[in-house]
């Protein structure tokens, strides 16, 4: 595996600075810098710039938009985690008096909750907070749009809600708990709700024209958890790798896998785009990343993360439009995963202490029906069933306590697979959410649902 101590090969810094170039030249924007980051930390950065010889570097600030909303789901999901709330909780059960208390936590998180895209007039990206300063000023006399629950519409005041949610329920601002309870524990100190120096100026370049406008920076007041921070690329690296590993200061490894699930469907046209809990998730040919875009007048930012890569590209540019560092950070990520990709951990043996005879003995072919699966050990007492042969239903499974396991991904998850004895002890069969597994494919004897025809097996 690439460690923080292994640089990429100049062949593929080369290509990434390439990307960069073309990204800054063809985007028109006044800089753009980018980064990657891999084995625990950030092993590339590289940026190019309008002005000669003032180019960007990763500890510059710009500022990312939308990609705030993945903290403030990060903070929502550690009050889950620590029972302050529940995703299935309505928001009118921790804040009322909002008028949509009736829409759950979790459809907030994943913009299922049917609110409005934006806020009443005038624009809230281009005027101060203060022109909004309540909840009821975000969400206007219309807050719902759509059926709660029942597609995904991606909604700001949905984020500003949440934002609301974290303060009520923690006692501190938003900002607050972001810095004591994120920023702090990832080292993220150059990530701030006001910008501080070194960072970039938000600009406009005109459509037709090589010509630029300064674009107001505003403080978003109540909407500042929908999209108010300014971060550097070094710092969503950080970030990035978090989200990528989890970290128990922040979040667990299995509360940040929860935060990937797709728990929207893909907007209405875009089967490639989906919605986890606060992270997007981008479906292509080479496997799925996860993260955020964002934007803001004069800035555009893009973080994507390759979870089995162990990879995270980040892009950013001050430039309303034109600039794409979404897919400029896709496009660094892949870059370096078809030029070094990671390489596979060494096979190693079981611990001694985890080897179970009396588990081994139930490993090998097993059938549900006359579909044949196989099951091998796996880590701390777990175990896999998968196919054999042809495509068919696999599944992890992690060992209870109290004997059996549970399913952890796919069709499985959440079920229980267990082990049927006969009286004398041996084993019968495996029981799995109802589904028989048999040594022997419709043995007779065997515990087969429905019985099997006394004559056996036969030819034509």
């Amino acid at each position: 595996m690439t460690s923080a101590f292994e640089a990429l090969l100049p062949t593929t810094e080369r290509s990434l600075l390439h990307r960069v170039a073309r990204a800054q030249s063809e985007g028109r924007a006044p800089s753009f810098v980018a980064a990657v980051a891999r084995g625990g930390a950030m092993v590339w950065s590289g940026a190019r710039s309008c002005v000669d010889g003032h180019d960007p570097d990763a500890d510059t600030q710009y500022r990312i938009g939308s990609i705030t909303k993945v903290f403030t789901a990060v903070l929502v999901l550690r009050l889950r985690d620590e029972g302050l709330i529940g995703l299935d909780d309505p928001l009118e059960k921790h804040l009322p008096g909002t008028g949509v208390g009736e829409v759950t936590v979790a459809q907030l998180l994943a913009h299922t909750g049917g609110l409005a895209a934006e806020t009443p007039s005038p624009w809230w990206e281009r005027t101060p907070g203060s022109t909004r300063p309540e909840l009821s000023d975000v969400l206007g006399e219309t807050p719902a749009l759509h059926p709660t629950g029942r597609s995904f519409h991606y909604s700001n005041p949905g984020y500003t809600l949440l934002g609301s949610l974290i303060e009520a329920v923690r006692g501190v601002s938003w900002e607050e708990a972001l810095r004591t309870e994120i920023l702090e524990p990832l080292g993220m100190d150059r990530t701030t709700a006001e910008p501080v120096a070194p960072h970039a100026g938000g600009w406009a370049v005109h459509p037709w024209a090589d010509v630029m406008l300064p674009e107001p920076s505003e403080d978003l007041g109540v909407m500042a958890p929908a999209g108010q921070l300014w971060s550097t690329a070094a710092d969503l690296c950080r970030f990035g790798l978090f989200l990528a590993e989890g970290d128990d200061r922040v979040l667990s490894a299995a509360t940040v896998a929860e935060m990937r699930v797709p728990a929207a469907p893909p907007a209405a046209g875009d089967a490639q785009m989906g919605y986890g809990l606060g992270l997007q998730l981008a479906h292509g040919e080479h496997g799925t990343l996860i993260g955020h875009g964002g934007s803001l007048p004069g800035f555009v930012a893009g973080l994507w993360v390759d979870v089995a890569e162990g990879l995270v590209g980040v892009a950013l540019a001050n430039a309303t439009s034109g600039p794409q560092p979404g897919v400029v950070a896709a496009d660094l990520v892949r870059i370096v995963a078809e030029a070094e990709p990671r390489l596979p951990e060494p096979w190693r043996p079981l611990p001694a202490s985890e080897v179970d005879q009396d588990l081994l003995a139930l490993t090998g072919p097993w059938y549900w029906g006359t579909y044949a699966y196989g099951l091998r050990l796996g880590a701390e007492g777990g175990v896999v069933l998968e196919p054999l042969r042809g495509t068919g239903r696999r599944a992890v499974f992690r060992a209870l306590p109290e004997g059996g396991w549970i399913g952890l991904d796919g069709y499985y998850a959440g079920e229980t697979l267990r082990v049927v004895r006969r009286p004398d002890g041996t084993v019968s069969h495996l029981d799995l959410g109802s589904f028989v597994f048999t040594r022997e494919p419709y043995e007779p004897g065997d515990a087969v649902p429905g019985g099997v025809d006394a004559q056996g097996w036969r030819g034509l």
